[in-house]
């Protein structure tokens, strides 16, 4: 009998939708990969085609077969994870009702201004420990029910990104604590909140809301149709992860027992982030998240720059130019002349340069 002695990773984030091969003791033993697509349209729309989504999934996780030997009989569980934030809408069937909106999506710009001025809005914050910003799925929400309510009309389950790709895994619909908690609920309970639900003015909506289930403690066993696309076995079980952000500190090694752990990541977005007692949160200045660890009473305090790797692909963009004109390398001060004399030849107003590129 073929030992099961590996555990697949599923990351499907903003840029790279990966699948990854872990023996049990940590060590990874193989990847596969798939870029990933998303949309842009007016207004700042950002959105991303969910059966697309799950296909680019379920190819990473057959590529990664092609590269182990016997990976449907070795595979101990899968677990998967994803990009935060987002809107990503349910209905009949279990189909979508629309493409996602992405974290991305700058539409509800509006409506979040309108929200975070309400005086509710203080107490909002102290439960969810996380400033109200765009790209949640509560504010894109209550931009819906404002603006575009027949989206809502159509929908059984607002889900994120991972909680779509679990649903097409498993067949349950659910989210995680983490998600939940900072979008709609309170961290010290990690279980939805009426006060936050009724701050975003979304209680006509809060049906849509799905189970809170904890991957650290429940899984669900793989479909036969997800055991066809993906080449695994039906019945492998499947956790639920937390959110990604969370999910990379934890391997970085943001919780570890050491008072005061932190960490930084830098990806499609940049987040600095520490580990910390949900009974030791000092929510001051009503900004950043608070994201439940797959750990008791442990949260992470997080502040983020909604583009990191973006800026430091410019810059080295910028850089090659500049290189790729003198032939050869230059020290600092050579560098540092050149690029004056490079901006010297510019028009006014010809290079702009904004930390935030999307």
């Amino acid at each position: 009998m073929t030992e099961r002695d590996i555990i697949i990773g599923i990351d499907a984030g903003t840029s790279v939708i990966k699948a990854v091969a872990f023996g049990l003791s940590g060590k990874q033993l193989g990847e596969a990969s798939v870029p990933n697509r998303y949309d842009s349209g007016a207004n700042g729309a950002a959105t991303q085609g969910m059966d697309r989504t799950w296909a680019d999934c379920a190819y990473a996780i057959q590529s990664l077969g092609e590269k182990i030997s016997d990976l449907p009989k070795r595979t101990a569980a899968l677990a998967v994870t994803a990009q935060g934030d987002g809107t990503w809408l349910v209905g009949r069937n279990n189909r979508p009702v629309a493409d996602a909106w992405l974290w991305l999506d700058a539409r509800a710009a509006e409506t979040t201004r309108d929200l975070a001025s309400k005086d509710i809005d203080v107490e909002r914050f102290l439960a969810t420990g996380t400033a109200l910003n765009t790209c949640q799925q509560g504010a894109q929400m209550a931009h819906m029910h404002r603006h575009c309510a027949d989206l809502l009309d159509r929908a059984e389950s607002a889900m994120h990104c991972k909680d779509w790709l679990y649903l097409n895994l498993t067949g349950v619909r659910a989210t995680d604590p983490s998600e939940a908690s900072f979008t709609f609920g309170d961290f010290r309970t990690r279980r939805y909140s009426d006060l936050v639900i009724d701050a975003l003015e979304l209680k006509s909506r809060s049906h849509l809301l799905p189970d809170i289930l904890d991957g650290s403690h429940q899984t669900h066993p793989l479909t036969a149709q997800a055991a066809s696309e993906t080449g695994l076995l039906a019945g492998t079980p499947v956790s639920l992860g937390y959110v990604d952000m969370v999910m990379t500190a934890l391997g970085a090694g943001v919780y570890t027992g050491t008072p005061g752990a932190a960490c930084s990541t830098i990806g499609s977005t940049g987040v600095h982030m520490r580990a910390v007692r949900d009974s030791d949160i000092n929510l001051r200045g009503n900004s950043g998240y608070v994201i439940c660890l797959p750990a008791d009473h442990m949260v992470t305090q997080v502040q983020t720059n909604m583009a990191a790797t973006l800026n430091i692909d410019w810059a080295l963009r910028m850089a090659a130019d500049l290189m790729s004109e003198t032939g050869h390398p230059h020290d600092y001060a050579d560098l540092v002349a050149r690029i004056d004399g490079w901006l010297a030849r510019s028009e006014p107003g010809q290079i702009l340069y904004h930390p935030y590129i999307s």
